[in-house]
């Protein structure tokens, strides 16, 4: 609704742009905190902190391989991702520079002040136990983060409000536009990685700052949260007659020694883990051509963890695997929401735009 016209506007070719704004809206079931995540824990019996942590690094990578694929595009195809023309570029100094210079100066001082934080974190948290303590990761990944984070806003606020001029207008514009939505990802995902919270009350943290984000910034009425309140009970509604239908299968299956013979089939299968693994991404692959996320993940997952855990193979490994494979459902025709998402937004006619 946003990016679509602005990168036609300038040119970007339809269907970059278009596949684009699919496929990274498709990054959303993968990436923390995911939906598709939650379900596949449930079903999988595993924790869904457990399975955040297994896929914060698999989403990321995914979403670096997105970015390699259109800065190849656009430098093998430069016609079609065009750079920004001049007289777009409406943020600049007084004396003309874009300020893109300032902007990658605190970047690289929020970079380097949080990997010096990481690598001396156990330190830290040593001297203040007075006992060696080695910190986790992830709590020490969080950390390192929100200290950036803190700190490139506190070194923005601290510019403006006493007119200092060590920031470029373009450094003040990216902070304060970037921080609201970082702080949203913290109040969800590092209460969790900090065992602050659960993921549900992560979860709920993160639905009330988005909804205080929305009030701050006058983009939340009546209309709004009606149709909001409106698309979650229909979806809600969705998911549970799902659950229902999928649930009364699973007995019956289960009833008929269904499991048994999946079980035999699928151990009994050449190649060993490899040749399970094979097998079993093919067919989700090919399924979700025809069943969406909801119903591979109440009927067919409960009968694959299950073979899965007997010939050893990691159940949140596993299941990250099986999500990254049916994220790409989102995408199939001729079910791909993120297509019929795309569709309702996009421009019925050939788009023309006023100014260009």
């Amino acid at each position: 609704l946003i990016s679509l016209p602005i990168m036609l506007r300038y040119g970007y070719d339809r269907r970059l742009a278009s596949g684009v704004i699919a496929a990274s809206g498709t990054l959303a079931q993968i990436i923390p905190p995911s939906l598709v995540l939650i379900v596949m824990a449930d079903q999988l019996g595993r924790s869904v902190g457990d399975m955040y942590k297994g896929a914060f690094i698999p989403g990321f990578v995914l979403t670096g391989l997105y970015l390699v694929y259109v800065i190849g595009v656009s430098l093998l195809k430069p016609q079609w991702a065009p750079a920004l023309p001049p007289e777009a570029r409406t943020i600049r100094e007084p004396n003309g520079d874009s300020g893109l210079r300032s902007l990658g100066i605190l970047f690289g001082l929020v970079l380097a002040s949080s990997i010096v934080l990481s690598n001396n974190y156990s330190a830290l948290l040593s001297w203040r136990a007075g006992h060696d303590v080695v910190a986790a990761t992830d709590e020490t990944i969080v950390v390192a983060m929100t200290f950036g984070i803190l700190l490139s806003l506190a070194l923005a606020l601290i510019n403006s409000a006493l007119k200092l001029n060590l920031l470029s207008r373009m450094a003040e514009r990216v902070t304060f536009a970037l921080v609201p939505p970082l702080t949203l990802i913290f109040l969800v995902l590092g209460t969790i990685f900090l065992g602050v919270a659960t993921p549900t009350e992560g979860g709920a943290m993160g639905a009330v700052g988005a909804l205080i984000m929305a009030l701050m910034r006058k983009r939340l009425d009546m209309r709004l949260l009606k149709q909001a309140l409106n698309t979650t009970t229909k979806l809600s509604t969705f998911v549970l007659f799902i659950l229902i239908g999928s649930t009364v299968f699973n007995l019956v299956f289960q009833g008929l020694d269904g499991r048994v013979w999946v079980e035999h089939l699928l151990t009994s299968l050449p190649g060993g883990v490899l040749g399970f693994l094979i097998v079993v991404n093919i067919l989700v692959f090919v399924l979700a051509f025809f069943l969406d996320f909801f119903e591979l993940a109440f009927i067919i997952i409960p009968l694959l963890g299950p073979v899965a855990e007997k010939l050893g193979i990691d159940l949140i490994w596993f299941g990250v695997l099986l999500a990254v494979n049916m994220q790409t459902s989102f995408m199939h025709p001729p079910f791909g929401f993120a297509l019929f998402y795309l569709r309702s937004v996009a421009a019925k006619n050939d788009y023309t735009d006023k100014e260009t």
